[in-house]
């Protein structure tokens, strides 16, 4: 770990440290070269201290359930912090909120919102990934997104502290919020309506047959690559500029949904090439330029540029 120093005097932790990890295995697209070193907090606490401790030069990254994500085939540097203890992963309803920690993930939240009767969360059970990840994404989908749902988000700063915001402070848009890359969502609450179980229930299963007659399955995939243009489908501006039948190595767009990406090898230098093909082929079609909705991190594998 010579080439690293910074992570040679990390704080003792309750945690694990986990050094020159590979990320593949934690993203939805199974790509993506080793953390400097990951930490998994054992809580709150934890983390905390960790921050707190700490070499302050070193970079910090908040990964959450990895399903829009791709990581650079040269890794990330500093730590990657991880929150897979169950303590955030907890969750408990008083009045109209449901509040659940940033480790949760949507589909773990399915049985929940379905036997509480949980109106207005429906949508939530079909976005992949942590319910921290969605909110700092504004993810959406059926008509809804985190920013109408959202009442309160606990987050820690890089340096320890902790402090609450409402949905005003969030500074959400489309597939947008206002928390940086430094800070660590910890809690979210998400204001729903009081609503029979039952018909909860068939609307989060009326929802997953949509998914599952649309959209492609038991691949390696981040959900929608690019976001839809104001008043535009990106399926279909990729379709038209011919971008559904663009390869790069082992990655192409899925035949059944042309705006889901299709991995099918080791190379995300190979995903990133596809998506800034498809991005200028559109942008030649159409005037359009697409915005990619999976978000690219860390360093390319020959030259270290991150």
């Amino acid at each position: 770990m010579n080439d690293k120093p910074h992570i040679n005097n990390l704080p003792k932790v309750r945690g694990e440290y986990k050094f020159f990890e590979p990320l593949k295995g934690y993203t939805w697209l199974n790509v993506g070269g080793p953390a400097d070193v990951m930490f998994f907090p054992a809580d709150e606490d934890d983390l905390r201290d960790f921050l707190r401790q700490k070499d302050k030069n070193i970079p910090l990254f908040v990964l959450g359930g990895g399903s829009n994500l791709l990581v650079r085939d040269g890794g990330l540097n500093g730590a990657v912090i991880k929150l897979k203890a169950p303590s955030f992963a907890r969750y408990r309803i008083e009045n109209d909120i449901l509040y659940c920690g940033a480790g949760c993930t949507n589909f773990s939240l399915k049985k929940i919102i379905a036997e509480n009767g949980l109106g207005g969360l429906e949508f939530l059970c079909s976005i992949p990934g942590t319910t921290g990840g969605a909110v700092r994404g504004n993810a959406g989908c059926f008509g809804s997104d985190m920013a109408k749902v959202v009442a309160a988000v606990k987050v820690m700063s890089a340096d320890g502290k902790v402090r609450t915001l409402k949905n005003a402070e969030c500074g959400f848009s489309y597939r947008r919020s206002n928390f940086g890359d430094n800070d660590i969502i910890l809690e979210v609450g998400l204001r729903f309506e009081h609503k029979d179980p039952a018909a909860v229930a068939e609307i989060i299963e009326q929802n997953a047959e949509y998914r599952r007659t649309h959209q492609p399955q038991g691949i390696k995939t981040a959900g929608s690559t690019f976001k839809n243009p104001e008043g535009m489908a990106a399926w279909k501006l990729i379709k038209e500029a011919g971008g559904d039948t663009m390869v790069c190595g082992k990655a192409k767009m899925s035949a059944q949904h042309c705006n889901f990406l299709h991995n099918e090898g080791n190379s995300a230098a190979d995903i990133e090439k596809l998506c800034d093909s498809i991005v200028a082929a559109v942008k030649q079609k159409s005037g359009v330029t697409l915005e990619r909705e999976v978000k690219i991190v860390g360093r390319e594998q020959n030259n270290g540029r991150s």
